[in-house]
């Protein structure tokens, strides 16, 4: 099997439903502008095309033949650089649950020891020949949906076995390990998210995690590059584009909602991170949206 097989099989599903749980394929058309996420633990393998992310000050380039690995949720820059019409981008991707890989360690009787040092939350490697042989198999599974309920989990354990195995096994079975530096650090990245708008104590997030202040910072920047008042101002500034894109809330008060104290600081770390005013961005991802609504409506 080959990634042949793989592009076909990815360019005849995406964007369809699959029918098979956790599994996310991809495919663009153009290359695109660098835009503002989060990406969730995922392994994301390219079949076709290239793609670049950038999470704080680290620049991850992946293309065909590669695979990542998101290990916690991560505010990340990203943008496609090689996809056109003839040649799209294409990928395979699977969300990754901590408890699968936990049930596939236990099972396996090779945990290890939790690593020492928290690994970076984002790793890109060359795909072996067996991974890419998993999942073309697991997306042949789409044309045959009797097989999907027997067949579907065992190719994503054996897929998930890869990932353990592989060159990233270090990083994936940080995901698993309940005592894993990843997944302490991965508590104070949720609290952020879901507290984003509060003040932030890094003194709490350090105990939080389990840790003392020092090490947390060390850990916490080792996953993420970011501080976690870097991270905290990066999910207020991507709530806030939604907001702006979604309501018809004044810049003002989306910047309050998000946890701003001052209207000019927001206006002015908005415009840093996105390029453009919130207000002029606003306007611009609106119409974006209502084009694409028009295209989806017409097709």
């Amino acid at each position: 099997m080959s990634l042949d097989e793989l592009r076909h099989l990815i360019s005849r599903h995406a964007g369809r439903p699959t029918g098979i749980d956790r599994v996310l394929l991809s495919r663009v058309d153009a290359p695109t502008p660098p835009t503002a996420s989060m990406a969730d633990p995922v392994m994301a393998l390219v079949a076709q095309g290239s793609k670049r992310l950038t999470l704080g000050d680290r620049i991850h380039d992946y293309g065909t033949g590669q695979y990542l690995v998101v290990s916690v949720d991560l505010p990340v820059t990203g943008h496609y650089t090689e996809a056109s019409a003839e040649e799209p981008f294409l990928a395979f991707g699977l969300t990754l649950e901590p408890s699968r890989i936990a049930s596939l360690l236990l099972e396996s009787g090779g945990s290890g020891r939790p690593a020492t040092t928290a690994p970076p939350g984002l790793a890109v490697s060359d795909s072996p020949a067996e991974l890419v042989d998993a999942t073309v198999r697991m997306l042949r599974l789409v044309d045959r949906p009797a097989d999907l309920p027997v067949l579907a989990p065992m190719i994503e354990k054996e897929i998930l076995w890869r990932l353990v195995t592989g060159e990233q096994g270090t990083l994936v079975r940080q995901i698993g390990l309940a005592d894993s530096r990843l997944r302490h650090i991965g508590r104070a990245i949720h609290w952020i998210r879901d507290h984003h708008a509060d003040a932030l104590r890094v003194e709490d997030l350090a105990r939080l995690a389990g840790m003392s202040v020092s090490p947390f910072h060390r850990h916490f920047r080792a996953v993420t590059a970011m501080t976690p008042i870097q991270y905290q101002k990066r999910i207020r500034l991507q709530e806030a584009r939604l907001l702006l894109m979604s309501s018809a809330d004044d810049v003002a008060s989306v910047g309050f909602a998000v946890g701003y104290d001052s209207a000019s600081q927001f206006s002015r770390e908005y415009r840093r991170a996105f390029g453009r005013p919130p207000g002029q961005d606003a306007v611009r991802l609106r119409e974006r949206a209502g084009v694409n609504s028009r295209c989806r409506t017409a097709s």
